[in-house]
C-alpha cells in the first residue's frame, strides 16, 4: 500500500488539554489526545493518549480498552485498591469508574472507547 487510508491520523496531530471529567490533584500533568479513528455512528474511537506526570481525578461516562506503550500508572478506583499499569500491559476501564491516574512516568498509550 502506497498511502494511508484518509482515516488514520498520525500522533504528531495529537491535540493538548484535558479531557473532560479529568481534573488535576497533584503536580502540573498535561495530556494530548489523536483521535486517530471514529466509527461512522461515532459510537467508537481509538486512537493515542500520551500524559505528563502527575495526578488526575478522573470520572469516566464511556467504555475503554487500552493498552499501554509506554510509561507508568497507578490507577485507584475511588474506595478501591491501587493497580499499577506499565508498558505493555492491556485493561479495561468501566463507563461508571470514578479514581485517580497517578502517572509516575510520561505515558503513552492506545485506546479504543466505546461511546455509552
Amino acid at each position: 500500500m502506497s498511502r494511508k487510508p484518509s482515516s488514520i491520523r498520525r500522533v504528531e496531530h495529537a491535540e493538548a488539554g484535558d479531557l473532560p471529567g479529568w481534573v488535576v490533584v497533584e503536580g502540573r500533568p498535561t495530556m494530548q489526545t489523536a483521535v486517530q479513528h471514529t466509527s461512522e455512528d461515532g459510537k467508537v474511537m481509538s486512537g493515542t493518549w500520551r500524559a505528563s506526570p502527575g495526578t488526575y481525578h478522573a470520572t469516566y461516562t464511556d467504555y475503554e480498552f487500552v493498552h499501554m506503550i509506554a510509561g507508568r500508572i497507578i490507577i485507584t478506583p475511588d474506595g478501591g485498591e491501587p493497580v499499577e499499569v506499565g508498558p505493555g500491559d492491556a485493561f479495561v476501564v468501566e463507563a461508571d469508574f470514578k479514581g485517580t491516574w497517578k502517572i509516575l512516568e510520561p505515558v503513552t498509550k492506545h485506546f479504543v472507547v466505546v461511546v455509552g
